[in-house]
């Protein structure tokens, strides 16, 4: 009796083992699934893997074990600093003007497409959970669990098929108690636990975090108490007259303005704000601008923190379940992010804080653990790379390509020297322009019109130009424009940005004004 209960044991044992290795086997011999994890604004000078002044207060356990585990991009840039257009180069591997999302209003066009709609037809289960910010219904997805709009930190409302109306309406949705970050995490591994494991899977986790109004857990509400952060050293830069730039910015005065009418108005407007009321009175310009930046900074490492915690439930989940080795994980932000720099917040702007965006990867099978990219990488190259990981040819429609060489190690000669920008949504205070940044230089020209794209301010602003030197001056204090010995340098470098726009086709041929002055002297 006990050699036929031992038996029996062993009999299972060895079944248990045999189907783990069968299901380990069947993992390797798939195309690897893809995890593409986004925070929206999650700067770079806050993930604390590129150095900065922050680097030794933000919480990255886990942004730091990917990119020890993997690779990271020390020169990735978005094309159009804002959170609906980058997000929709991301999905198509185009240009705003391509894709039709140039400023926070416009769906993707129906039947556009995209990687998830080719990986799709490729055999991939293809899902996104999280934010979406793209008005119109997701298409290419097997699942979606999308927020309406921004969303809410907590107690979020999530669009499904079955609710589905265009829009930011989210009335129709389904609300889960809790806060977003966790919730979408969890949503996420639920997700993975109940896919079809006979098919590899693209999943986009998309946080809200880290988006104004930088909202957090009660459990990260004491991180930073009494504590004074450092501050950049351009905070106390109130306005162009020092620096020779050509426009006002969104000055951090403007956010104390909001938390202000959040507190006065709790029940019209359109946000709240973690602690509030903040006092500011009796402040001279000096003192509220520092305080003003203390708040912002703690407010946004704290949101940052709730990610990092998140990326570690979902990777540990990963390994638990055996599915890391042949799963691609990306994290990366849609864009840059202001923290107090020539005493901004938000993004927009073709300058450094507002272009870069962080980004690191693993895959345990091609890249090697640690590695660095310098190369200039664009947010219209994630989706090639991830057709590339498919086995897909790069699909016709995408601009971008695949970088997965790099990753690997191989150098290749024909790789871009050179990125071409463009922001649309014009403002005042943030003119539309478009530029060209090279590995030390960068030209921008701010057009100021809204070029009748939606949700643009209707003043137009004075066309002006702004040239920086990255090495001499790599926090863009000063516009270089009009210094003579880069006068030759300009010059050749607006001939390489009128390629550029011919390169990527955005030419204006409704606007030969843009083309006129630019032909012109700065």
């Amino acid at each position: 009796m006990f050699l036929k209960s031992l038996k029996n044991i062993l009999y299972i044992f060895v079944l248990i083992s045999v189907n783990g290795c069968n299901e380990k086997a069947a993992q390797a011999s798939k195309p690897p699934n893809i995890l593409f994890i986004l925070s929206d604004d999650h700067t770079s000078n806050a993930w604390g893997v590129y150095g900065g002044i922050l680097e030794e207060y933000v919480q990255n356990t886990h942004i730091k074990r990917l990119a020890a585990q993997g690779a990271l991009l020390e020169n990735s840039f978005c094309t159009n600093s804002i959170c609906s257009p980058s997000r929709a180069s991301i999905l198509t591997g185009q240009y705003s003007h391509k894709n039709k999302v140039y400023t926070l209003n416009e769906p993707l066009p129906r039947s556009h497409p995209n990687i998830a709609q080719t990986l799709q037809a490729a055999g991939y289960h293809t899902a996104i959970i999280g934010k979406w910010h793209l008005n119109g219904k997701p298409e290419g997805f097997d699942f979606f669990k999308v927020l309406p709009g921004q969303g809410k930190y907590w107690d979020p409302v999530f669009k499904t098929n079955d609710q589905w109306v265009d829009g930011h309406d989210g009335s129709h949705g389904v609300q889960i108690k809790g806060f977003s970050t966790d919730i979408i995490a969890d949503l996420s591994i639920s997700h993975l636990k109940e896919r079809d494991p006979s098919k590899p899977f693209l999943l986009f986790t998309h946080f809200k975090a880290t988006h104004e109004p930088f909202d957090y857990p009660k459990e990260f509400a004491s991180l930073y108490k009494d504590i004074d952060i450092p501050e950049p050293a351009s905070l106390l830069d109130f306005g162009p007259k020092t620096s020779g730039r050509t426009f006002e910015g969104q000055k951090l005065e403007k956010l104390a303005e909001r938390w202000e009418r959040a507190t006065n108005e709790p029940d019209s407007y359109w946000t709240s704000y973690p602690g509030l009321p903040y006092e500011l009175e009796g402040l001279d310009s000096i003192e509220k601008r520092k305080r003003i930046y203390q708040k912002l900074v703690k407010d946004f490492m704290r949101s940052g923190a709730a990610i990092d915690k998140n990326i570690g439930k979902i990777l540990d989940y990963l390994e638990e379940s055996g599915l890391a080795e042949n799963t691609v994980v990306i994290y990366a932000a849609d864009q840059g992010y202001f923290l107090g720099e020539h005493g901004f917040f938000d993004k927009r702007l073709i300058y450094e804080e507002s272009l870069r965006m962080p980004f690191v990867i693993r895959y345990p099978k091609e890249i090697k653990a640690g590695t660095r990219i310098k190369e200039m990488i664009l947010n219209i190259d994630f989706a090639p790379l991830m057709a590339d990981y498919a086995g897909i040819e790069k699909p016709t429609y995408m601009q971008g390509k695949s970088f997965r060489a790099l990753l690997n190690g191989k150098k290749t000669l024909r790789w871009r020297n050179e990125i071409y920008y463009r922001y649309w949504l014009h403002h005042p205070d943030r003119p539309a322009h478009f530029g060209i940044r090279n590995e030390r230089y960068k030209l921008a020209y701010f057009y100021g019109k809204g070029l009748n794209k939606k949700g643009v301010h209707p003043t137009q602003t004075k066309p002006e130009w702004e040239f920086y030197d990255l090495q001499e001056d790599p926090k863009e204090n000063y516009n270089a424009i009009a210094n003579p010995k880069y006068k030759e340098l300009v010059k050749n470098m607006k001939t390489a940005l009128i390629k550029l726009r011919e390169q990527y086709g955005d030419t204006d041929p409704d606007h030969p004004e843009l083309q006129l002055a630019i032909s012109q002297e700065p």
